[in-house]
Order: structure tokens, then C-alpha cells, then sequence
């Protein structure tokens, strides 16, 4: 992640929580009172957001200090410490929830897309995101899906050129929207056109696009479509696919199978924030002993 963007969304996302400051931590602690805590996965998945945790404490104290147990992308067990956190008790409580609520959310999209590329278990066809993101936590949410093993598809509208049914239509074709674009586009931004006819997918070939998708096809057209599409054109299969499906969508030999809902379905997967040698502590010190013993 852009460790600037990081530090400035963090910083928005702070402010929108604590206002002008943390009145029930602020009443209950002394400024010099320290403490210690650790972040536990109360379920298993694959982790990603540590930098978050790094620099969201950071921002609130400069006297806060985390020490990570675990990387991006690693796979966790329930009851596993992600990282143990120390600092002034008002700063560690105060950022408890904004840091949890964003590594929770990226943690659950790169379990999530983890599960997608073992089901699909293909050493060709790559796993991708697309535009189907939460408003400002794009940037989070593209990052998680490379820590779950998947890739990323153009990050906004301003990365890349994707010619829908809706542009086709208006501009009178692909050919013609194809070659109004080509006109003042700069040879290092790809150009990718959406199709669902054999047709559509000839012409794409003819108009000389970079990448073809395959908008919502059945396994078997796409499979047979593909013929009709030169090797060095990249292809991408998308729309309605599920993990259930994902094996036979890669049987087809697309490149890439693009997914919305490693985004906009992704369960958040459940971290905690324990105080050391607190209740909630002793119980994971507990979990973990069992785990090992098991």
C-alpha cells in the first residue's frame, strides 16, 4: 500500500472516530499510564492489514509501539497473536476499534480470496478483483486481495480502458468506440472491450483490443469462442461466477477470472484487541494450549 495514502486515510478515518477526543479513555486514564495488549484471530483465515496496525498507533502516540507475530498473507488459526500492541492506555484503547474494523475487513477479503484461488487450483488462470469496492477503502480492499493470492484488476476509471455494452452501443460498435479511443490513448494504457456474442468477440479481435472478456458465458461458449481469439490477447471470464464454479472457468484457459465479490461479499474475519494478563488474554493463552496439544 502508498505508505502516504495509508497515513492520510488513517488519519480521516481517526478523526471521524474521535472527534475531539476519546472522552471515556481520556476521563479514565492518566496520559502516562501505559499498557500492553495483543491482537487475536477469534477464527481461522489469512491475515492482511498489518501496516495499518503499525501506523494507526503510530498516528495516535509516538509512544506506542507494535510488534508483529505475524506477516501479510500468512494463514491463522483461531486463537492465533497477530501482534502484540504497547503505548499509552488512552492512544491503545482509542484506536482499538477503527484499526480492528479495517483489519478485520482486509483480512476477511484475503480469506476470502484465498478460498477462491484454491478452488479454482489452476497455475494459469489468475484470480482478479474488480471496481466493486467500498468507497474509500479501495485501497485496503485491493491490497487484501493480493494477500489472499489473487491479482488486481484497473484500480479506477482513470488506470485503464474498459469498453461496456453501454459505451458500445452509444459510440455505434466496438470498432468504432475502439478506434476513438485509440486515437488520443498513450500505448501504455491496455485497452479491454466487454462481449457476449461470438460476434462481438470477432470484431474486438479485428479492432485490435488488448484484452477480451467474456461477459457472463457459460464454461462451454467461452471455451469455444476462445478459438476465435489470437494468443497474444489476453482473456478474462466474468459475471455470476462462483466459487463452485471457478474450477470449470479455468478449464476454459482464460487468463483471468475477475471477481466482485472477493470485494463486495466478503465476510470480516473476527480479530480481537486483549488486554494482557486480562480474562479475554488467559482464555487464548488457554485456546492456544489446547491447540498445540491437539
Amino acid at each position: 500500500m502508498n505508505k502516504l495514502k495509508l497515513k492520510k486515510q488513517l488519519q480521516e478515518f481517526l478523526l471521524e472516530d474521535l472527534g475531539e477526543g476519546d472522552v471515556t479513555s481520556g476521563l479514565l486514564f492518566p496520559e502516562a499510564e501505559m499498557t500492553e495488549a495483543r491482537l487475536v484471530s477469534k477464527k481461522p483465515g489469512v491475515f492482511s492489514g498489518m501496516d495499518v496496525v503499525i501506523e494507526g498507533y503510530r498516528l495516535l502516540s509516538e509512544n506506542c509501539t507494535v510488534l508483529p507475530k505475524v506477516k501479510d498473507g500468512d494463514v491463522i488459526s483461531a486463537g492465533q497473536v497477530l501482534a502484540e500492541v504497547k503505548g499509552p492506555a488512552a492512544a491503545v484503547y482509542s484506536g482499538e476499534r477503527v484499526i480492528l474494523n479495517l483489519v478485520q475487513r482486509m483480512s476477511g477479503i484475503s480469506t476470502l480470496t484465498h478460498h477462491a484461488v484454491t478452488a479454482l487450483n489452476s497455475s494459469t488462470t489468475k484470480i482478479c478483483d474488480t471496481r466493486k469496492t467500498t468507497p474509500g477503502l479501495r485501497m485496503f480492499e485491493k491490497y487484501a486481495v493480493q494477500c489472499g493470492g489473487g491479482y488486481n484488476h484497473r484500480f479506477g476509471l482513470y488506470d485503464g480502458v474498459m469498453i461496456k455494452d453501454n459505451h458500445i452501443e452509444r459510440a455505434g460498435g466496438i470498432t468504432e468506440a475502439v478506434k476513438k479511443v485509440k486515437k488520443h490513448l498513450g500505448h501504455m494504457v491496455k485497452i479491454e472491450v466487454e462481449t457476449e456474442t461470438l460476434e462481438q468477440i470477432k470484431e474486438a479481435v479485428s479492432a485490435k483490443a488488448d484484452v477480451i472478456m467474456f461477459d457472463n458465458r457459460t464454461p462451454d461458449e467461452i471455451k469455444r469462442w476462445k478459438a476465435f481469439i489470437p494468443g497474444h490477447i489476453i482473456t478474462e471470464a466474468s459475471g455470476g461466477i462462483s466459487l463452485e464454479d471457478l474450477n470449470s472457468f479455468g478449464k476454459t484457459g482464460v487468463d483471468f477470472i475477475s471477481l466482485g465479490m472477493l470485494t463486495h461479499s466478503a465476510t470480516s474475519l473476527d480479530i480481537s484487541l486483549n488486554i494482557t494478563g486480562g480474562v479475554k488474554d488467559e482464555l487464548t493463552e488457554s485456546l492456544q494450549a489446547e491447540i498445540q496439544h491437539s
